[in-house]
C-alpha cells in the first residue's frame, strides 16, 4: 500500500525526498515510509522515478489508527469483505464510504472486496462496480455462495480482509460463520456466535428478556421462577441457558399446554407458538380449552421438532420496533424505532417512523429496556428489539430480538 504515493510528493518537494521525509510527515508516517524504503531497497533521490503516492496511503492508514485509538478501540478495519449481494451489498458500501468521508475525509479509507456470481457479473450489478475488487463465486442457490461459510471464510483469508460484513439473509444469522471468523482473527460485523445462537430461539430470548427486567406478556415462562415468578437465567459461555430452566418454559405435550393456559387465562385468548417458527408458520390462536389440543398438534406438525410455548394474546396491539447497537465493551445505544403494525398474514407491509402512537415517555422506556437487554447478553452490532404495545393501557411487552436491522419501506412522519 505504501508504494501508492511517493513520486508526486517527492517531485513537489524543493529539497528533495529526504527533506520531505524529515519535515512533511508525522512521526508515524516517517517510520512507515522509512521502513518501506529500507525493506524494498528504494533509492531515494531527486531523480526517483516512482510515480505513485504511498505517503497518502500512510496518511489514511494513520488517520484510521488514530481515530480508533482516540475512541478506545484497538482494531482498525481497513479492508472489508461484503458477503452479500444486491441491495444489501450496495447500501453497505455506500454507507461505509460516506462514513469514511465524513469522519476521515477520505471515502477510500476502507476498501471493499465483493463476492460476485456469474449472474451478478452478467447483470453488471452496482455493488460490484462500487467495490474496489471482487472474487467470483459459484453460481446457483445461495448455499453455493453467499450462505456458504466455507466459501466466505476461504475468500476472507485469501484476500487478507480485516472484517466480513454479512448483510441480512444468507449466512448473516449463522453462528458458525461468526465463530469461524473469530477463530481466524477476522472480525464478523455482527453479534457473536453465542448470542446469535440463543436469539434464534424465542423461548430462550424471552427468558433472557425477563432476566433483564424487560416486560413480557404472560406466557408459559411467567411461572416457575423465584416465588413462582418469571423464569430467569444468564447466558452461558456456550450461548445457551440452563436446560432445566428452558424446559420449564416449554409445553412438551397437550397436558402441559392445557396447564399453562389455565394459569395464563383465556380472557384475551391464547397463542400456541413454535419456538423455531416464523413468518406466520407455527402459530395458532385459541379461545378455549376445547380447541387447544387440535391447535397444539397443528403447530407441532407445522414446525417439526420445535419446542412449543404458550402466550397470552395481546389484543389491539401495535407492533413496535427499536433499533439498537451494542459494542464489545458493554455499551449500547437505542436509535429510535418504527411502527410495523400494518401487516397481512403475519407479514409486515410497510413501516412508519417514528412510532407516533406511543407517548414519548413510554417510548423512552422501551428504548431503555432494549438497551438493558442488549447489555445484559453482551450483544454486539446492530439489532432490532420488537415489542407489542397496547395503546389502551399504555403497556408494552417484549416480543423478540432479531440480530439484524429489520428491512422494510419506512414512511417518515414529521
Amino acid at each position: 500500500m505504501l508504494i501508492l504515493a511517493i513520486s508526486k510528493i517527492f517531485s513537489n518537494s524543493p529539497a528533495g525526498p529526504s527533506s520531505f521525509l524529515n519535515k512533511g510527515l508525522t512521526t508515524k508516517q516517517n517510520h512507515a515510509a522509512s521502513a518501506f524504503i529500507s525493506k524494498n531497497n528504494v533509492a531515494v533521490s531527486e531523480s526517483s522515478s516512482l510515480k505513485m503516492s504511498a505517503v497518502e496511503e500512510i496518511g489514511t492508514s494513520t488517520k484510521m489508527e488514530d481515530y480508533v485509538e482516540a475512541r478506545g478501540g484497538n482494531r482498525p478495519i481497513r479492508k472489508v469483505l461484503i458477503a452479500n449481494n444486491g441491495m444489501a451489498a450496495t447500501k453497505s458500501i455506500l454507507s461505509m464510504r460516506q462514513w469514511a468521508y465524513m469522519e476521515l475525509g477520505d471515502e477510500k479509507a476502507v476498501t471493499f472486496v465483493a463476492m460476485a456470481t456469474a449472474e451478478d457479473l452478467k447483470a453488471n450489478a452496482e455493488f460490484i462496480r462500487l467495490a474496489d475488487s471482487f472474487v467470483e463465486v459459484p453460481a446457483g442457490k445461495n448455499s453455493n455462495n453467499y450462505a456458504n461459510v466455507e466459501v466466505i471464510t476461504k475468500i476472507a483469508q485469501e484476500q487478507g480482509v480485516d472484517a466480513v460484513w454479512p448483510g441480512w439473509g444468507h449466512a448473516s444469522e449463522n453462528p458458525v460463520l461468526s465463530n469461524t471468523l473469530n477463530d481466524m482473527g477476522i472480525k464478523f460485523i455482527g453479534p457473536t456466535g453465542r448470542v446469535m445462537s440463543v436469539l434464534g430461539d424465542k423461548i430462550a430470548a424471552n427468558i433472557l428478556a425477563q432476566t433483564a427486567k424487560v416486560p413480557s406478556i404472560p406466557w408459559s415462562g411467567s411461572f416457575g421462577g423465584v416465588d413462582d415468578g418469571p423464569l430467569e437465567a444468564d447466558l452461558t459461555a456456550e450461548g445457551t441457558i440452563p436446560q432445566d430452566t428452558f424446559e420449564m418454559a416449554t409445553c412438551r405435550n397437550v397436558d402441559e399446554a392445557i396447564e399453562a393456559a389455565r394459569k395464563i387465562g383465556y380472557e384475551n385468548g391464547i397463542m400456541i407458538k413454535a419456538s423455531e417458527g416464523g413468518g406466520g408458520k407455527g402459530i395458532r390462536f385459541v379461545e378455549n380449552e376445547d380447541d387447544l389440543a387440535n391447535a397444539y398438534i397443528q403447530v407441532t406438525n407445522e414446525v417439526v421438532g420445535s419446542p412449543i410455548f404458550i402466550m397470552q394474546l395481546c389484543k389491539n396491539a401495535r407492533h413496535i420496533e427499536v433499533q439498537i447497537v451494542g459494542d464489545q465493551h458493554g455499551n449500547a445505544v437505542a436509535l429510535n424505532g418504527r411502527d410495523c403494525s400494518t401487516q397481512r398474514r403475519f407479514q409486515k407491509i410497510f413501516e412508519e417512523g417514528p412510532p407516533a402512537i406511543v407517548p414519548k415517555a413510554t417510548f423512552r422506556e422501551m428504548e431503555k429496556a432494549a438497551q438493558r437487554l442488549t447489555q445484559n447478553i453482551g450483544y454486539q452490532g446492530a439489532g432490532t428489539v420488537e415489542y407489542l404495545y397496547n395503546a389502551n393501557t399504555n403497556e408494552f411487552y417484549f416480543l423478540e430480538l432479531n440480530p439484524r436491522l429489520q428491512v422494510g419501506v419506512q414512511w417518515l412522519k414529521y
